[in-house]
């Protein structure tokens, strides 16, 4: 059953955490970032530091679904995007770093998933949506430093990607602030379409960031021998890393606070 209130989507990471942590699979990583990024947005909601509380949860609600229903289908094998296929595939594979397979998962979900979300919840109005919208940049940067020391300490040597900062294209392209500008832009596009076209739409997005994905994933010439020197130091056991993603989450949220959706 798809989530319904901030509180289920939480409950939901949760599970996929500790299943993960159980079953050893890289799939955590990314459950665990994302619990970080969820309970900030519920305190933010709780603290009023939304616009519209109760439509920024059902956009937390909408959007957190979409990866809920994408790791649902790639579980029980049913069709999904590409651009989460290849996360998914992806996070199957012991070579990548911790890095790629959370950038992996970013990737899809906010260059894809994220305008999806704005314009279900929109009704019509992005102008309604949008402040709320880049509220969401102001929580995820007071977690930036956080998760930066996080993933130092699971990965002692990723410093040396700075080798390759001017031609590793995938990684200088991508920060979350760019990501969540781009994933705007394509709501606002989205939201002039109907019928068919809407679906052609998703359908070309789509390509598009399972192209950037499959970049990400397979790094070529000298990027390729620095992220195995890189992986060779990087702690190898997915059930720690997640752990150690998720430690901060497991000490600041305790108690779960009763929260619900207007109709």
């Amino acid at each position: 059953m798809p989530a319904s209130t901030i509180n289920e989507v939480i409950d939901a990471l949760q599970t996929i955490i500790t299943d993960s942590i159980a079953a050893s699979s890289r799939v955590g990583y990314f459950a665990a970032l994302y619990y970080k990024v969820t309970a900030a947005v519920r305190d933010g909601i709780t603290k009023g530091q939304f616009e519209n509380g109760p439509r920024m949860e059902k956009f937390d609600v909408i959007f957190a679904n979409r990866y809920l229903d994408a790791l649902s289908a790639w579980k029980n094998k049913q069709p999904m995007s590409d651009s989460w296929r290849v996360a998914f595939e992806t996070a199957e594979r012991s070579s990548p770093l911790v890095l790629q397979q959370l950038l992996l998962g970013m990737n899809a979900h906010i260059n894809l998933d994220l305008g999806i979300a704005a314009v279900e919840v929109s009704n019509g109005n992005m102008d309604g949506v949008q402040k709320d919208f880049d509220a969401i940049n102001t929580i995820i940067s007071a977690l930036t430093y956080q998760v930066i020391s996080e993933i130092n300490r699971v990965s002692p040597l990723l410093s040396l990607l700075g080798l390759h900062s001017s031609n590793y294209s995938i990684i200088i392209q991508f920060s979350i602030g760019n990501a969540r500008d781009g994933a705007w832009c394509f709501a606002e596009d989205l939201l002039a379409k109907q019928g068919t076209a809407y679906a052609d739409c998703i359908t070309a997005r789509d390509k598009t960031i399972a192209q950037l994905a499959q970049g990400l994933a397979h790094a070529t010439g000298l990027m390729r021998i620095t992220l195995w020197l890189i992986h060779v130091f990087e702690w190898k056991s997915p059930s720690k890393i997640i752990r150690e993603l998720h430690e901060y989450q497991k000490e600041k949220i305790v108690v779960n606070t009763p929260s619900a959706i207007p109709a």
